[in-house]
């Protein structure tokens, strides 16, 4: 997906064939390499929020920062607007 556009896990498993299995694809991308070039940043949970468990502390305010410089935008309670920002491919 682009930069400032945003995935929930759902929708990267359903994009793979594999609909229903959202925290599959957590664990591929908890599993990535610490370099990779792999976007991880730009998938979120289904309730427009970042999911707490990367591998370190502070992961989730390090992949907010990625976010906002790409322009995502968060409200005051750390959601992103999925009708504005979530990725629609033109498959």
């Amino acid at each position: 997906m682009p930069p400032g556009y945003v995935a929930t896990y759902g929708d990267v498993a359903a994009l793979a064939g594999l609909p229903g299995h959202a925290r599959l694809v957590g664990y591929a991308l908890h599993a990535l390499p610490e370099f990779s070039d792999v976007p991880w940043q730009r998938v979120i949970n289904a309730q427009g929020k970042i999911s707490l468990g990367r591998a370190y502390p502070g992961g989730d305010l390090h992949q907010r920062h990625l976010l906002e410089a790409e322009g995502v935008e968060f409200d005051a309670n750390g959601k992103i607007a999925l009708k504005r920002f979530r990725w629609q491919p033109s498959c």
